[in-house]
């Protein structure tokens, strides 16, 4: 018997990278747009549940962004990410969905815990203030799983990814993450043949990046998983996972592997005046890798396949 999935967010970058490898997979799909159904109205979810009646949902819509963004919109995204988070999870058990996945994020750790961030380490410690709204928002959707997993038996699963990025990217300056912001202004500097880019911080914070081709395998192995053999890597109620590449590289290193991939010649000055965020990020993935899953795309081999994408694509954002 064929298992209906339902993909939420599936026109964002990871939700289109997952929906990608299921049809690739041959699995029958569900998907809708924010246009048809609004996942923060609770009365248009519970329609769209109980129309459709999927036997597996993954949840990978979200409102995401940047610094900037996260500093300017703090109340946008704790409450689009709540109710999206409570509608999709409440309304997929009402109508008897045993298996869901919900994707979180690394920022949920703690801004000053032991790295690399191990899953045990949630709600250890003080949260980062650029991005706490967020991470405060996809903390509930870990509890909500949790949750109802202990009250109802259900197999709801959390999956904590590091930085995303790769084809489908959002490069719009005012709301990007890192790496496609700096691929945007890096082009542009070579396009305008600007001496100088300019980058935010003092370029020492390390991050680690994982390409969502990655994400989207690692999602559907995770998901994929036996109910006991998840729950033995994870604990209590069948908690979290970690998913990331388990590699670093400063914001510094960042940046001049863009401008090598994008052709850039000029100076690159960082401003120590603008916010660093975390000053380092790096996932503990050993019970991923554990569980028999790695990465396979070699940071500058993704950086030169998502600067192709968006040579293609990425231009007419924004405009």
């Amino acid at each position: 018997m064929s298992m209906k999935y339902y993909v939420a967010g599936h026109r964002g970058m990871v939700g289109n990278a997952i929906l990608t490898k299921l049809l690739a997979r041959g699995e029958l799909t569900v998907t809708s747009s924010r246009a048809e159904h609004d996942l923060t109205d609770q009365r248009t979810v519970k329609e769209f549940m109980q129309k459709e009646r999927p036997d597996i949902v993954i949840l990978a819509a979200a409102k995401v962004g940047g610094i900037h963004a996260n500093n300017t919109y703090p109340a946008e995204f704790i409450y689009q990410n709540l109710m999206i988070e409570a509608n999709v999870i409440h309304h997929a058990y009402e109508i008897g969905v045993k298996k869901l996945l919900f994707l979180g994020s690394s920022c949920v750790y703690p801004r000053d815990a032991t790295q690399p961030l191990s899953e045990s380490a949630l709600l250890s410690g003080i949260l980062e203030k650029t991005n706490e709204p967020y991470a405060v928002s996809k903390i509930a959707g870990i509890k909500l799983c949790e949750s109802y997993n202990r009250q109802y038996n259900t197999d709801y699963r959390s999956v904590m990814p590091t930085n995303l990025y790769g084809e489908g990217d959002n490069f719009n300056p005012e709301n990007s993450h890192v790496l496609p912001g700096l691929i945007k202004r890096f082009h542009e500097a070579v396009s305008n043949g600007d001496s100088e880019v300019v980058v935010w911080g003092t370029g020492m914070p390390r991050r680690e990046f994982l390409h969502v081709r990655d994400m989207a395998s690692a999602s559907l192995f995770v998901l994929d998983l036996d109910k006991e053999e998840y729950a033995a890597h994870t604990e209590p109620m069948l908690s979290h996972i970690n998913i990331g590449s388990g590699q670093e590289v400063s914001i510094h290193e960042l940046a001049k592997l863009i401008a090598e991939v994008t052709g850039y010649k000029g100076k690159i000055r960082f401003d120590s005046s603008k916010p660093d965020g975390t000053a380092r990020k790096l996932l503990d993935v050993s019970k991923l890798e554990n569980l028999g899953w790695n990465s396979t795309i070699p940071l500058k081999e993704g950086i030169s396949e998502t600067y192709k994408w968006f040579l293609q694509f990425g231009l007419t954002q924004n405009r």
